[in-house]
């Protein structure tokens, strides 16, 4: 019998088409073996669940501390808790240096936070003490429809003096937020909004933190010398707030070595986004606004983008210590009241404009050919009520940085449970960047 003959292209061809086939077949399997979209039996925290036995600090979760801020007193009625927001003017200082009136509740800006216990049945009066009417919303939170805050939608606004009451039971755990519904634009520019932490009734491993901070990141047109924040601006936002707080004003936040730590960010900014970046560590975001995220889904970031009307849970074990800035990345944002409006002068030769233009204008100084960082140090006067462009005398140095702007303060000592500051990290000797010495950089064959 003759065995068939086959060109080398034949074998080519055939070679291809099995291949083909295999790859074909394979890609069936994938395609069999791949699960089917998974719908949640419900998006909104199903039906209404029985209240449970209100949660107790220290017994049912770790109360959060929020850094300049507090949180609302709450009281157990017949099972339920009752809290109060009284929504009114507040004379708010964001930096020393800086006040305006603001709108915010039980006398801060931002108000309270409110924290409760997942399966608490929670009834919340919000008495308006403005001149205008205000409505709560609840943002993110599972709740009827009738008391979701939404003025003209879901109820009728909180005129001025009423008193409305809003009540349910927590269906989830996390961190959400509130703030007004009615007339948003003027109100929230104002700063009437807060944050809300709802623990778990059954925390999963792991959950139990040492350190449970929550920062609210907010922003706000000040002109300098004014009085109010102006809630008309939709771009030009000169003041960038940590919990309503422009650095130096921030409290920093201060952590053992070998804590574990937890930091929940919110973002009710009017406009902008806000990469909030971390020094010496990296950490992992465990949570957003929609819930936990599984183990699976976390992933290590040194930056989290936290957008405009969410909020960002991110965890980490404070194992280095020092003094670790905590800033958005933005870096406009860690400026106080800088103007936009000026002539760009780095790298300008100003000596000459300085000397004629002094002889119409004594005490004329031309400023900005080498930066902004000089700036705050010349001590020169500022209008009342505003502050210089940039931050605080530092350990080493002025600090250039203001708004959005904090310190994760790290010890090797016990710090206490209080936040209070320990003041500037002592570095180990040898452990600090320094002039270079002229026989090390002859060493390493560095010509400067």
């Amino acid at each position: 019998m003759t065995e068939p003959k086959f060109t080398r292209r034949q074998a080519v061809l055939g070679g291809a088409a099995v291949s083909g086939t295999v790859v074909a077949l394979a890609g069936q399997e994938v395609h069999a073996a791949a699960p089917a979209h998974k719908w949640e039996t419900s998006y909104s925290g199903g039906p209404d669940p029985a209240a449970g036995p209100p949660g107790l600090p220290g017994r049912d979760y770790q109360p959060t501390f929020t850094p300049n801020g507090v949180t609302l007193p709450w009281k157990i009625v017949d099972g339920v808790k009752v809290y109060h927001l009284i929504a009114e003017e507040v004379d708010h200082e964001f930096a020393p240096g800086l006040r305006a009136l603001c709108w915010g509740y039980n006398g801060r800006v931002h108000g309270p936070t409110i924290e409760a216990v997942e399966g608490d049945r929670v009834r919340i009066y919000a008495t308006n003490k403005l001149a205008a009417p205000t409505t709560v919303h609840w943002h993110g939170v599972f709740l009827p429809n009738g008391m979701d805050g939404v003025g003209g939608l879901t109820q009728r606004t909180i005129a001025p003096g009423a008193t409305f009451r809003y009540e349910w039971t927590f269906k989830q755990s996390g961190t959400f937020m509130y703030h007004s519904h009615h007339d948003e634009m003027t109100q929230m520019a104002l700063g009437m909004m807060g944050m809300i932490v709802v623990h778990p009734r059954r925390p999963p491993a792991g959950h139990r933190v040492d350190r449970d901070f929550v920062i609210l990141l907010s922003e706000w047109k000040i002109v300098p010398g004014a009085k109010r924040p102006d809630p008309n601006e939709m771009t030009d936002f000169n003041v960038l707030t940590m919990n309503a707080k422009a650095y130096p004003g921030t409290a920093p936040l201060v952590c053992r070595k070998g804590e574990r730590v937890r930091i929940r960010f919110g973002n009710l900014s009017a406009m902008d986004h806000h990469p909030i970046h971390f020094h010496g560590h990296y950490f992992k975001v465990v949570a957003t606004d929609g819930g936990a995220l599984p183990l699976s889904a976390q992933w290590p970031e040194a930056t989290v983008l936290v957008p405009v009307g969410t909020t960002r849970d991110i965890e980490f074990v404070a194992d280095a210590p020092g003094d670790w800035a905590m800033h958005c990345h933005m870096t406009h944002h860690v400026m106080n009241q800088m103007g936009h409006d000026l002539p760009n002068m780095i790298g300008v030769d100003a000596s000459k404009v300085g000397a004629r233009a002094g002889r119409l204008v004594p005490g004329y100084m031309p400023m900005g050919q080498h930066g902004m960082g000089d700036m705050a140090e010349m001590g020169m006067p500022v209008p009342k009520n505003s502050i210089p462009m940039v931050g605080a005398k530092g350990p080493f140095d002025y600090i250039t940085m203001g708004g959005m702007f904090t310190i994760v303060k790290v010890r090797d000592e016990d710090i206490g449970d209080e936040n209070k500051d320990p003041g500037w990290y002592r570095h180990p000797p040898g452990t600090v960047a320094d002039l270079a010495r002229k026989e090390d950089m002859d060493r390493d064959g560095i010509k400067a």
